[in-house]
């Protein structure tokens, strides 16, 4: 599933007919991370396979889910455990039903955290948070994720659908190119200084005002009008 998650989301990164991605659970769980019980005699892997392994799994999978040039959203119902919790704080906007929870159990499994939990949590929610979560195995409810602003926005189970899907037309309908420049910005500013995030943004500005959307937006201004964006 997780080869499965890459590829698709390879291909969507190259594809410029595309607007926004969608990403939620087929089940009544998100997902519940790695199965660790599905083969419990199976031999201990040998020295460096997880080093050689994960950087092209799940690793992968948040990595493409941060940087790609598409707006994403996750919308959440039950169990977001492991790699699914981190596969929702690494999504644009996380929509979640208050029936959720999100959790980090790696530590109560006696193993460290992956999937890049240590980089997320503390830049979502600080790091007292992030040391409740990853340390305690602290579960965090829907209502409570939104709150902590771990999430976009917690609803009940009866609009979880509605509400992603209205988030995502919205976003689909939107200036892209421009969009994808803001959040590969805003993402690079988490690391920079000032002015190096201004520079980042002087780029950025020089590319997306090169677009057909730019053009429709001051059009759409001048005639006091709903800009109509191709995401051109």
């Amino acid at each position: 599933m997780v080869k499965a998650f890459v590829d698709t989301l390879t291909e969507a990164a190259s594809d410029d007919s595309l607007r926004a991605v969608h990403i939620r659970g087929a089940g009544s769980d998100f997902c519940a991370g790695v199965d660790w019980s599905s083969n419990p005699s199976a031999e201990r892997p040998r020295t460096g396979d997880l080093v050689r392994r994960v950087p092209h799994g799940s690793h992968r999978v948040i990595e493409l889910v941060h940087t790609i040039q598409l707006p994403v959203v996750c919308s959440v119902r039950g169990w977001a455990a492991g790699l699914g919790c981190n596969l929702a704080l690494a999504a644009d906007f996380t929509v979640a039903a208050s029936d959720s929870v999100f959790w980090e159990p790696f530590l109560d499994r006696g193993f460290s955290p992956d999937s890049g939990s240590t980089w997320l949590l503390p830049r979502l929610v600080g790091l007292a948070r992030a040391k409740s979560m990853l340390l305690l195995g602290e579960k965090v409810s829907g209502p409570d994720a939104a709150d902590w602003g771990l999430i976009h926005r917690c609803v009940g189970d009866d609009e979880l659908d509605d509400v992603a899907a209205e988030l995502v037309a919205r976003l689909a309908s939107g200036p892209t190119v421009a969009i994808g420049l803001a959040k590969q910005a805003i993402h690079y500013g988490q690391h920079a200084t000032l002015p190096q995030s201004m520079n980042q943004e002087l780029f950025n500005l020089e590319l997306s005002s090169r677009t057909k959307d730019f053009k429709e937006g001051l059009a759409a201004f001048r005639e006091k009008r709903t800009p109509d964006f191709g995401g051109r």
